[in-house]
Order: C-alpha cells, then structure tokens, then sequence
C-alpha cells in the first residue's frame, strides 16, 4: 500500500501526470490510473485520515468481488483443505476440483481466489498449522539433551540416563524412552520400539546429527552410521539427516523435544529413580498424557489426529524385527584375518588388503564384502587368539594346519597296525613330531598308490630292518620287495644301536635302498 499512496501523494498533492506518476513509481499508466480510479469511487477524503491502515485502504479501494445472484458463494472449509492436502499426491487443484463439483449449482469460487484465500488463512493460523508433513511420510528423531540421575541401590554410585525422542511430523504424536547410554544399541533400540509404538513404519526417518546416527556429518552427502543402514534397509525406511545448521530441518523434533522436557522430565525432576525401567514407567504414564492433552492453537490432540488420520498411512511393521548389532568397516590383514574386540577371524585370502564390513551379533561374528556374506564365524572372548576356517585359507597353508600326529595316528590305524607303528616311530624319533609331518604325508600318498595291504606290508619289513624312513618304505613298494617273506630271525640289534648306527647286516641287506 506503500506506493498506492505514493501514487495518491504525486496526483493530488503534486499534480503530475499518469505518465510521470508511472516513471516515479516504476507502475504502468494504466495501472495508476486504475488506482486513482478507485481511489474517487471510494469517496475517501484527502488527505487520507491517519487513522486509516495499509490493511483498511486495500479493502477500500480493491474490495473483494460481489457474488453473483441473490445467494452468497459457499466458503470451502479450510481446515478439512488443510488436512487433505497432508495425505500423498493431493494438491490444491484437486481440492478445488472437488469444491467445484460438491457446489456446482451455488456459483463456487475460481481457482484462483480459491488458492489466494487459502494462504491467507493459512498466514492466520498459528505457526503449526502451516508446516507441511505428508501423512505417514517423516519419524523426526534425537535426544533430549536433559538426562536424569539414576541411583544404584546397592553402591549408591550414580549414572545419567538419556531420553530418546520420537515423533510423527504431521500428528505429532510422540514417543519417548530412557537408556542407560546413547550407544547404536540403545539408538537402534529406540527407533525399533517407537515403530512398535506407532504400529507401522514410515517412509522417511529424519535424525539430527548424532553420532550413532551419523558418522560423519556433511551438507550433501553424510555418512550414515553403517548398522543404522542396515536397520534402514531392514525396513525400508530412508534415512534423511538434518542439514548441518539448519535447525528448520529438524524444527518438529526440536518441538518435540521441548514439549517432552515440559511435559515429562520437568515434572519429574524431584523424583528418585533406582533404575532405567522404574523411570521409564513414569515416562511412559505421562507420554500417554501427553498426546491425549488438546493442542493450543488447533482442534485435537495429538493421540486423536494420529488415530484418526495419520496411523493409517503408516506402513506395515517387518515380520521379523530387526536384530541389533554393531558394525564396523576393517580392511583384512596380509594373514587374512580381521581383528574384533583383540579377536582374529578369517576371511577368504582373495580379499587380503581389501575392506570388508564386520557385523558383530551378541554371539555371531559375520564379515561381508560388496553386501555379499563372506565369512561367519562364532563370537569370541579370547583377545590376542584366531579363529581360522580352513576354506579360508591358501591351499598350501590349508595343508599344513590339517598335518597333526592324531590325525596321521587315526590314518595310520586304518591303514594297519605296522603302519601304526611305523608312524609311531617316525614321529617319536623326532626332536619335534613337525619334523616328521612331510614323511608322514609321504606315506598318506604311498597309500593312495598301492592297496592298503602292501603298505602295511612294507611297514613291516621297514620296521624288522630298522629302517625308519619314507624313502626305505618306497623302495620296498617300488622293487615289489613287500611280496617276499621275512627272515624268521631280524638281525640283533647291537648295544650301542640307534637310527643313525644300523650295523653291518642292515648295510649287506639294503645296500639297494638308494635313489638311482
């Protein structure tokens, strides 16, 4: 109205023309003649009187259409608008389409009077009333930054417990629950039970930026803390972090925040709590006043605007809940183990140096590489020890690891008993058995070779002659010298006989064991 009087001023004060009045004012001719037009039809004197505002000139000179006919145009009921346009894929030139056809025979209003009066009642609202939330579509998220003293009985030592905070961006209807910590645990288990609370899952989960939630805040891509992710994932939900200083991303919660820490943890600050489950059952007795208390400045409650519109547009609850866990990124170590809590598991050995994604479950342990699982093992309390799956491992040190003297033993036994012994001896003549793993293995494969029958044979005719070496039970298979009969009597050992002094006999008998 500014300029309306400025137009008002330059005419009748000053006395000049349509056109200098449109250079001054940056209006077009036909634009302040239009206004001084209406200005001579209102019959206001001038100087215009100071009792007159901006708001009472307007009405005077741009008065509001007269309806057409003898009955007055039917006024659309704006808070029922209000309330449609929350629910998805509703807009303003539907709504209006509905009022056209629901008064098609009372002269309704345009489309564009329609749209212009509806944002003006919305300017008359309270603030509230003006925020868009689509039914269904945002869970806004934090903690509330008061936190309440928790007393042990026992050792009198006391603890802060923290509030997590839920709530519904177009009902407002609000969750509330304390923890022990604000760990990923107790923020995965918040979002978990607030779903539970409100009997469905929405679309889009807004967080501020806490460190449970975000790992690495950032204006256009944060980085999402990977077992929130996952619990995401699990229920389709996408996660939308607040923008970095930008508290209207998060004015809902932050509402939420303060409404719970009026209503809830104000009146309780007196109050002594011995634990977290004791606390909570006064939160939750309070909360449910809370939503059932009528809102300020609009119609309901928040518990009756929830029930009667928004819980229905929830999405259904996952049929499995999801399984709380942490989770870490490791990049796998030249050994192919990855480290958790001072523990070593395996992974494939391809992926040495690569990065891989650990989920540690209370008694599970499970590495995942490209989202695809690559390793599971049971969870263990042992710091500085690994827990290694043979398939794990490269070829040659996947045999090594399956060498042990039980396993050549249990071999041996079902091969024949002097294969027994002869393994026996092997391992026992030996400073450490490791030394004696290669001629063991040799004889596994002998026995691959030739029948069972003939190694034992061999072994035995080995063992009558002293000769405690692979190579002797070779020769023997290899020169056919299983198949002959032993002498009735082996030659005598000599007092001063071990492996390495075997006599003269033993050298007039086995002067063919050679390698040529």
């Amino acid at each position: 109205m500014r300029t309306t009087r400025e137009i008002l001023r330059l005419r009748l004060d000053l006395g000049r023309s349509h056109r200098e009045i449109s250079l001054a004012c940056k209006k077009s001719p036909s634009t302040v003649g239009d206004c001084l037009m209406r200005f001579r039809a209102s019959k206001l004197p001038w100087p215009l009187p100071e009792e007159l505002d901006d708001n009472q000139l307007e009405k005077k000179l741009y008065p509001p259409a007269p309806p057409s006919g003898d009955k007055e145009r039917p006024e659309p009921d704006w808070e029922h608008i209000e309330r449609q346009l929350k629910s998805k894929n509703v807009t303003l030139e539907l709504l209006w389409g509905d009022y056209q056809r629901d008064h098609a025979k009372e002269s309704p209003y345009q489309y564009t009077w329609f749209c212009n009066q509806f944002r003006a009642w919305q300017k008359q609202t309270a603030v509230t009333m003006r925020q868009s939330h689509k039914l269904g579509e945002k869970m806004f998220v934090d903690w509330a930054g008061t936190k309440v003293p928790i007393i042990n009985a026992v050792t009198g030592e006391v603890t802060e417990a923290s509030v997590f905070v839920a709530t519904l961006g177009a009902s407002s209807y609000t969750y509330a629950e304390a923890f022990e910590n604000e760990k990923i645990p107790s923020w995965i288990a918040g979002h978990n039970r607030a779903c539970a609370y409100f009997g469905g899952v929405p679309e889009v989960v807004v967080p501020d930026n806490p460190k449970t939630g975000v790992t690495k805040a950032d204006y256009y891509e944060p980085d999402i803390n990977l077992t929130y992710q996952a619990w995401a994932d699990h229920n389709e939900i996408a996660v939308l972090p607040a923008r970095p200083r930008k508290p209207q991303d998060k004015a809902k919660v932050e509402s939420a925040v303060k409404v719970t820490s009026m209503w809830i943890l104000a009146r309780i600050r007196n109050m002594t709590f011995f634990s977290v489950n004791e606390l909570n059952a006064v939160i939750w007795e309070l909360l449910e006043e809370l939503n059932a208390s009528p809102f300020q400045k609009r119609p309901g409650s928040r518990k009756q605007c929830f029930e009667e519109q928004e819980k229905a547009t929830l999405r259904p609850l996952p049929v499995d809940a999801f399984e709380i866990f942490e989770c870490k990124k490791a990049r796998v170590a030249p050994d192919y183990h990855v480290e958790v809590e001072g523990h070593y598991y395996s992974v494939p050995f391809t992926l040495v140096k690569e990065m891989v994604e650990v989920r540690i479950r209370p008694g599970l342990v499970q590495a995942f590489h490209g989202n695809r699982l690559v390793a599971t093992h049971r969870r263990s309390r042992y710091p500085g020890q690994h827990t290694t799956n043979p398939e794990h491992m490269p070829p040659h040190h996947r045999h090594q690891v399956e060498w042990t003297p039980e396993r050549f033993q249990n071999w041996a036994l079902r091969s024949g008993p002097a294969v027994r012994e002869f393994v026996t001896e092997l391992l026992e003549r030996r400073r450490h058995p490791e030394q004696a793993y290669r001629s063991c293995f040799g004889l596994m494969k002998l026995g691959e070779q030739y029948s069972s029958g003939r190694l034992n044979d061999a072994c035995l005719r080995a063992l009558a002659l002293g000769a405690y070496q692979y190579k002797s039970v070779k020769s023997i298979l290899e020169r056919g010298l299983d198949k002959e009969p032993l002498h009735e009597n082996p030659p005598a050992r000599t007092a001063g006989h071990h492996e390495n002094v075997r006599g003269a006999a033993y050298y007039g008998q086995l002067d063919f064991f050679s390698d040529n």
